[in-house]
């Protein structure tokens, strides 16, 4: 089969939509990748133009407060779908690309609670928890369980992420344009001595590796891992966000007369950064912020197929990001060398890797013409409260012990006066105990390894102490740490920090 027909966009058609559909909400999901507080407009980015984001965020709810669950992508993509905090569940650090799936079989999550009330689900973009059984993957066969048995209809997957191995599309639960006389392997180990690298053939790289990328080659790229074979199952990094859109365009046209929920998960603005030429140099930030751009453009792209359809005012959309920003992550893209006067944090410290506001704290947008009241909202919200906010939009009933740390918050979405969340836990990868734990104004920082790495937006280590207090309100930038001087405000969300974790 060849990939460029299996990819063949169809036809768009118009219609109005059902009255059926018009019953209940549409639900879009749109998550960026690596995407930073301050990287948008709305949010004070001035050198980088994000026009259709900030018309969502102006039209719509832009969230000050809006969290992801961790500063790391398979964490939060777990908890954003499960509505559990991923450090409940063994196995949820950032997956490997031969990782079996991370979903245990039979969990609860958005899309399945959604397909419940009949909606149609699919998931387009970045999987990046895992696939198949035990032993990890079947590249060659039917990956299963995936997707499909996690409440989603459909799925059009890039099954990892793109400086992980392999550089080929699942389209529901195989490898799209795989031919049986070209298997794919994908391993940890060179498979034979002349299989080109990073590291061996570093003069044919179109964008060199800093560090750790510098495995298999592919569209003169190294990365993380090894794999042969799939030839003709291969994209182009340049052509990512195009297939995204695409898929998504003819997916909302298919849909348009039914109640329908997308989980729009763009690769951009993770490593690496090879966005399509027509974007290439839009800013004077390298490919980083040229890849904000792209990403803003995939954002735009969305929502005129859902003005044509006559599905705006009955959809709400939700943009976000899985963590906070990172610059130099593996390869030589002069995202520092170019950063200029861009803050991708705004006001906040740290990023990705770390429980800092800045790798916590992102973009967060709600959007939904027909209901929503445009404003500026203050209140804590986060991705794992997705699932049974949307559920209750819906008009589901969440079961007991389902989505445990989720919270319905479809109030603060619908009523100008709505309230948000009166504490959030938020986690790192997860391998070194790092947690952030939020009442108010009040953050308090638990690092029990005392290291914390990207803190300044470099990914040299810092020394920390266990804990940290922080007063929000008047320090956002978490540079004042008050946990000496504020012992019992201190030890008290101790206390609740850990009654949380473990569940209590």
């Amino acid at each position: 089969m060849n990939l460029s027909l299996a990819l063949a966009q169809q036809s768009p058609q118009k219609s109005p939509q059902s009255a059926a559909s018009a019953a209940r909400p549409n639900f879009i999901v749109i998550l960026a990748d690596d995407l930073g507080y301050g990287d948008v407009g709305c949010n004070g980015a001035k050198s980088i133009a994000t026009p259709n984001i900030d018309r969502l965020a102006e039209q719509g709810i832009r969230f000050t407060s809006g969290y992801c669950s961790a500063s790391t992508c398979t964490p939060t993509r777990y908890s954003l779908l499960t509505g559990k905090y991923a450090f409940r569940q063994k196995g949820t650090g950032v997956a490997p690309p031969n990782s079996p799936s991370i979903i245990p079989a039979g969990t609860t999550t958005i899309a399945s609670l959604l397909k419940r009330a009949g909606y149609k689900t699919t998931v387009i973009g970045k999987w990046h928890l895992g696939l198949g059984g035990p032993s990890g993957p079947d590249w060659n066969g039917t990956l299963r369980p995936g997707p499909l048995d996690f409440g989603f209809d459909e799925c059009f997957l890039l099954p990892t992420t793109n400086d992980r191995v392999p550089q080929i599309f699942v389209k529901n639960d195989r490898v799209l344009g795989l031919e049986a006389s070209d298997p794919l392997w994908v391993g940890d180990t060179k498979p034979s001595d002349s299989h080109p690298t990073g590291l061996t053939h570093r003069g044919e790289l179109k964008m060199n590796w800093s560090h750790g990328h510098n495995a298999t080659i592919h569209n003169g790229v190294s990365r993380i891992g090894f794999y042969t074979g799939g030839t003709k199952a291969r994209f182009r990094d340049e052509d990512l966000s195009d297939h995204w859109v695409r898929q998504a365009d003819t997916w909302i046209r298919t849909h348009q007369s039914e109640p329908f929920f997308m989980y729009f998960c763009s690769h951009a603005i993770h490593v690496p950064r090879i966005v399509h030429e027509r974007f290439a140099q839009s800013t004077k930030h390298g490919p980083r912020g040229d890849a904000i751009v792209e990403f803003d453009w995939s954002v735009g792209q969305i929502i005129k197929t859902l003005e044509e359809c006559n599905l705006d005012q009955n959809t709400l959309v939700l943009v976000c990001s899985d963590n906070g920003p990172v610059l130099d992550d593996g390869y030589q893209d002069r995202a520092i060398e170019d950063l200029g006067d861009h803050d991708p944090n705004g006001p906040f410290r740290g990023g990705k890797y770390n429980v800092y506001e800045g790798g916590v704290r992102t973009p967060m947008i709600a959007w939904w013409p027909g209901k929503i009241s445009p404003r500026v909202s203050n209140e804590m919200i986060c991705t794992i409260d997705y699932p049974k906010t949307l559920a209750s939009l819906a008009g589901v009933q969440v079961a007991n012990g389902d989505c445990p740390d989720s919270v319905d918050l479809s109030s603060l979405l619908l009523d100008p006066n709505g309230k948000g969340r009166d504490s959030l836990v938020v986690q790192d990868n997860g391998q070194s105990g790092s947690f952030g734990y939020r009442e108010g104004r009040w953050k308090l920082v638990r690092c029990d390894s005392q290291r914390a790495n990207n803190v300044e937006l470099r990914l040299t280590p810092t020394k920390l102490p266990r804990y940290q207090l922080f007063d929000l309100e008047s320090d956002p930038s978490e540079s004042n740490d008050l946990f000496e001087e504020k012992p019992e405000q201190a030890q008290s969300m101790i206390g609740r920090l850990q009654k949380t974790i473990d569940g209590r």
